[in-house]
């Protein structure tokens, strides 16, 4: 089945949450732009963590059915009332508005004009797509909540991963100097980011062996025994960011801020003015996402698949061209 009319479109739907092979394509009504918005051509769009952990359970999203996909790369097909940022045949990039604003895996999407900033010009889509999600989480949680300054000691869980590998590369653009956990066969990758340390958590408690630390950036502990063990490296006035929506005891929260130590929980937002930073960063060089795969947009479930293995470095991608429908 291949579509053909202009008024519907083709993307991957979930009628219920299970395995990755609950996903599967089919026609649906494509979009039309609201006031304020634009609808655009999806090229790329990244998968994330949130893509399969609210494919398989209600996490952020409790509806069904269910359109996953926060992360767009492609062309402004056309645009609502009051838009004047974008004009249609703009290559854009930016996140949908987490986590409501889900649907990316699709053929087109529409979002909020100010959800998107203008696709810098020297990477193509599928680097553009693995960008907007992972890249703000990094951003607001280095720049705009722990404020990194040089010459700061920074500690970076998983930073071989989405957010990770590009939370290393957005540190060093601040002069920061970069500690990375990931497994041995990682550490080449994290240093060709420009990381300065790497840890082997699977043999060394990071523990042990650093302290001083001014900011943790964490996107995978809930519990607080790990909590604990990054709050251990912290020198006073220090942060520790995680970016998953923890749930923190009062008591264990007062005891942090008596030791002089700031914790904050980041949950992600769609922001027009972070992507034109990111668009910045990678325009100079500074930052460029790592594609572990690319995967045509009618094998989501290949690239679901792959994600929860939790092995894989940088980014998975979805492409949106010659798509063909189950």
């Amino acid at each position: 089945m291949t579509k053909s009319d202009i008024s519907t479109m083709l993307a991957v739907r979930q009628e219920t949450h299970g395995s990755p092979e609950v996903l599967e394509v089919i026609e649906v009504p494509r979009p039309v732009p609201g006031m304020s918005e634009v609808l655009i051509a999806v090229r790329a769009a990244g998968v994330n963590p949130t893509d399969w952990w609210n494919r398989a359970r209600s996490m952020t999203i409790d509806r069904l059915p269910l359109v996953l996909g926060w992360d767009v790369s492609g062309v402004v097909e056309a645009v609502g009332p009051g838009v004047t940022l974008f004009k249609v045949g703009d290559e854009v990039f930016g996140m949908l508005p987490y986590p409501h604003g889900v649907g990316s895996h699709a053929e087109y999407v529409t979002a909020p004009a100010r959800s998107f900033a203008h696709k810098p010009p020297g990477i193509d889509h599928v680097q553009a797509g693995a960008l907007p999600l992972a890249a703000l989480t990094a951003y607001q949680a280095l720049v705009d909540t722990a404020n990194v300054q040089p010459g700061q000691r920074v500690l970076i869980h998983a930073a071989a991963g989405g957010v990770g590998h590009l939370a290393v590369q957005i540190a060093k653009s601040r002069g920061a100097y970069v500690i990375g956990t990931a497994s041995a066969a990682k550490h080449d990758f994290l240093r060709s980011l420009g990381a300065d340390e790497a840890i082997d958590y699977r043999t060394v408690d990071f523990a042990d062996v650093i302290t001083d630390i001014d900011v943790v950036l964490d996107p995978l502990s809930l519990d607080s025994a790990a909590r604990t063990r990054s709050l251990a490296v912290l020198r006073p006035g220090g942060t520790l960011v995680s970016i998953l929506p923890v749930p923190i005891d009062p008591n264990e929260l007062a005891g942090i801020a008596a030791r002089g130590i700031r914790f904050e929980s980041l949950l992600v937002e769609a922001d027009r003015a972070g992507m034109q930073a990111i668009a910045e960063l990678v325009e100079t060089g500074a930052l460029r996402a790592h594609i572990e795969a690319a995967f045509p947009l009618a094998e989501a479930a290949k690239a679901h698949t792959l994600g929860e293995t939790g092995r894989t470095r940088g980014k998975i991608v979805l492409t949106v061209e010659g798509l063909p429908a189950k």
